[in-house]
């Protein structure tokens, strides 16, 4: 890899293979190292495209995510035209139940599209909610994609470009002075032109930036054969420390616990519990569904929540870690803003706010 416009992606999740697909689609040859395929990562998610229900406040990190958002339809479409495949990109807008003893909060943005709905109305939007369900915020421009279709996708998409994927740990990105001059792996040391780094919550182990895994568990239910329909929930239910989202298909994803507890691996009665309770008060009858599966994975979470992307301090190496909760939503603008950065110069003036240097604590080394 010694051409003059080779790129080495450190991570092959989803924000790896979308800026890899978008690179490689602008011309560049791209290579991406990927230690593990299944992506523990891509699963801690049910694939929610929720700044609004999110409750994300006026801010960069907003502008962010509603600019995604838009980039959504479009990019989803072109990536099953590559690969043929679906990604479950579903527009079912999202509702946001509240429930007694909830305080009332109005979304902080009054410009977006969003609703009021009162004990009745929301009663009539979505049939079977709890009994303490008293009201609810309906969002119907945030939508949801299949994360883990969306993965394989990508997965395909990267395949069928022809961009070189190559199985392997990085152990140690060799830097002297202000540059990168290659990444020594399980698969041997690997050289490039320029560097991105996004390996999730696996970043720090690689640089000194602040990025740290957030445990989320999860399952999954199914409607039952006999209930004669395939999906009574046609909207993401998105409530206090508990979200639903009905796939087309029948599953329903219930998740997700949010654990400050390093890398530690499985489920535990005790989130298994918390999650199914919150999901069965909004939404009783998941009570008598059939349970699919249990997992979990690692969010990458950063101090403020917000991700670390574009230029670093090493001149050709940029970054793109420390989503958290947002690295479905964000895959497209991620993509579209560090592939200008890299490939054509360009500096989005929105990647201020997401620059390395706002962890002026963290020396870089």
């Amino acid at each position: 890899m010694n051409s003059s416009q080779d790129i080495l992606i450190i991570g092959g999740g989803i924000i790896g293979l979308s800026l890899a697909v978008e690179l490689k689609l602008r011309g560049a040859s791209v290579a991406v190292l990927t230690a593990d395929s299944k992506q523990p990562t891509a699963r801690a998610a049910a694939g929610m495209l929720a700044p609004q229900a999110e409750r994300i406040p006026p801010s960069s990190m907003l502008d962010l995510c509603l600019q995604s958002r838009a980039l959504y339809a479009a990019w989803v479409e072109r990536l099953e035209d590559i690969t043929g495949l679906k990604t479950g990109y579903w527009r079912s807008g999202i509702l946001a139940p509240v429930c007694q003893n909830e305080p009332l909060e109005k979304p902080l943005l009054s410009n977006l599209n969003y609703q009021w709905l009162d004990r009745d109305a929301v009663r009539q939007h979505q049939l079977g909610l709890g009994q303490e369900v008293i009201g609810g915020w309906w969002y119907p421009d945030d939508a949801q994609v299949d994360n883990r279709a969306l993965f394989r996708t990508l997965q395909f998409a990267s395949k069928e470009l022809k961009i070189d994927i190559i199985q392997g740990s990085a152990e140690e990105i060799i830097r002297q002075e202000n540059r990168v001059f290659g990444v020594e792996t399980t698969a041997g040391k690997l050289q490039a032109d320029r560097y991105v780094l996004a390996a999730g919550p696996w970043s720090e182990k690689l640089l000194d930036i602040p990025v740290y895994p957030i445990k989320g568990q999860m399952l999954s239910v199914c409607v039952p054969e006999n209930s004669g329909v395939m999906q009574p929930l046609q909207t993401v239910l998105f409530g206090t420390g508990i979200y639903i989202v009905p796939r087309q298909d029948g599953k329903i994803i219930i998740g997700a616990t949010s654990e400050n507890v390093d890398f530690t691996p499985g489920n535990t009665p005790a989130g298994m519990q918390s999650l199914l309770a919150g999901a069965i008060k909004l939404y009783p009858e998941l009570e008598n569904y059939p349970i699919l599966e249990f997992w979990w994975g690692f969010r990458p979470a950063t101090p403020d929540e917000l991700p670390i992307l574009g230029a670093s301090v090493w001149e050709n190496l940029t970054l793109a870690a420390g989503h958290y909760r947002n690295g479905i939503l964000l895959a497209p603008v991620t993509a579209k803003l560090l592939a200008d950065l890299i490939w054509n110069q360009k500096s989005d003036p929105l990647l201020a706010a997401f620059h390395y240097s706002r962890f002026r604590s963290w020396a870089l080394n």
